[in-house]
């Protein structure tokens, strides 16, 4: 019985601790009596909690404000420099990782391009562009490897968590690879593996344009498209973590082929390589990958942007600068402008089914496809909603644009070990 007492005093303190640092890192600088108000904890616990975090080198003393007829109140706030948090990012055309201190704040980045369908996105390939990014933001940060809290990975695919995080990727047709097991291989570092999408959606609900709201649905677009759907502040992931795979579900019956196998999914529409595919057929060509749309743009389009994606695809630029080019030119050039009216009337349809499903309080589009898209479309986008959503669930729904700008993947991922930190009160 004793023991059982024990631990249940170790645990209350344990989740005191989680409780004040949170409110540390979300509300700081805050006083100990502010503390006390935010938590509901007595003076005494709060002090005594803010004692351990102190003397951990956890939180620090950032001035004081004067107080009603009394001392002046001393501020506290977590010490930026006590940890540092890893981010890594696997993309569909590069490997980055970049190091944060503990308010986020980043201190280094390592970034390799990866070929689109070549052998370096194979599982051993990007485990080494992984640890050689590891080592070179530990390097040039100077960061002591001891105070690194953790490692997050966010990567594209269901995350399967177990004794072992595996990771099932239908679009590149690889299953079960254990990420974790080969990452450990060169690192010991603490590591937390994830979905990106999920872990740039709490970002956005920690930092960006999700905060306040307790359910909403990040929506990502980039070269794939997926979906951080938050219900009552948690995400949620369904019975085995695949729940998000926004892009995959279907708009068209019989419609385009999607690279997951299936066919008339809303990726195979909406995502950046459906688009330049769209604008080169327009462009009266037929093909296939980004030779192929290079061939058929050029040698549909001519002069203007058609010529200027050509240009881009055939000198092996990434999707980025072709995509951007087509939604530069749509408010000159016809066929331009018809490729991305047809884009934002699939993505309206998608977003409305999103709504109709969830009922969310926000929809929050982003992912460097959707946030350009989003620039110039957004209006569009909206009506399009409107016309496939239910009327009350939509009008009780904003949608607007993610806020921590394009490449926000390794900062989500850079959460992930956050979280852990913020639940368990703990550096390491």
């Amino acid at each position: 019985m004793g023991q059982m007492n024990r631990r249940t005093v170790r645990d209350l303190r344990r989740g005191n601790r989680s409780t004040l640092l949170r409110q540390l890192y979300f509300q700081g600088p805050v006083s100990r009596q502010e503390l006390g108000t935010l938590t509901g904890l007595s003076s005494g616990s709060v002090s005594n909690v803010v004692g351990e975090l102190l003397a951990d080198g956890l939180v620090e003393e950032a001035g004081s404000v004067e107080s009603d007829g009394g001392r002046p109140r001393t501020l506290l706030r977590v010490a930026p420099g006590s940890g540092h948090l890893i981010g890594v990012d696997v993309g569909e055309t590069h490997v980055r990782v970049e190091l944060f201190d503990l308010t986020l704040t980043e201190l280094a980045r390592w970034e390799h391009p990866l070929t689109p369908g070549g052998l370096e996105r194979e599982p051993e390939p990007v485990v080494g562009h992984i640890l050689t990014g590891l080592d070179a933001v530990v390097a040039k940060s100077g960061a002591e490897p001891g105070k690194v809290i953790g490692v997050g990975v966010g990567v594209p695919g269901v995350v399967e968590q177990g004794d072992e995080a595996l990771v099932h990727g239908p679009t590149a047709g690889r299953d079960a690879v254990p990420l974790e097991r080969l990452l450990r291989t060169g690192t010991e570092l603490p590591l937390f593996i994830d979905n990106g999408a999920t872990a740039q959606g709490q970002a956005e609900m920690w930092f960006g344009a999700g905060r306040g709201a307790d359910n909403a649905v990040i929506a990502l677009i980039g070269s794939g498209v997926g979906a951080a759907i938050v219900t009552a502040g948690m995400p949620y992931r369904g019975a085995t973590s695949s729940a998000g795979e926004w892009g995959h579900t279907v708009v068209q019956v019989g419609g385009r082929a999607c690279r997951c196998g299936a066919v008339g999914c809303l990726e195979a529409y909406v995502g950046a390589q459906a688009v330049l595919d769209r604008y080169g057929r327009r462009a009266g060509g037929v093909y296939g990958g980004a030779e192929g749309d290079a061939a058929a743009v050029g040698a549909g389009a001519g002069a203007g942007v058609g010529a200027g994606v050509g240009a881009c695809l055939g000198a092996g630029e990434d999707q980025q600068a072709a995509f951007a080019a087509i939604v530069g030119a749509a408010g000159t050039e016809a066929r331009a402008r018809e490729v991305l009216e047809e884009t934002a009337a699939y993505l309206g349809a998608g977003i409305a089914d999103l709504i109709n499903l969830f009922n969310p309080e926000r929809i929050i589009l982003g992912g460097w496809a959707g946030l350009l898209l989003g620039g110039r479309m957004l209006p569009r986008i909206r009506a399009a909603t409107a016309a496939y959503a239910l009327h009350r669930p939509y009008a009780q729904t904003e949608i607007g644009l993610a806020e921590l700008g394009p490449d926000a993947v390794a900062l989500g991922a850079a959460t992930l070990p956050l979280a852990h930190f913020l639940a368990t009160g703990r550096a390491r």
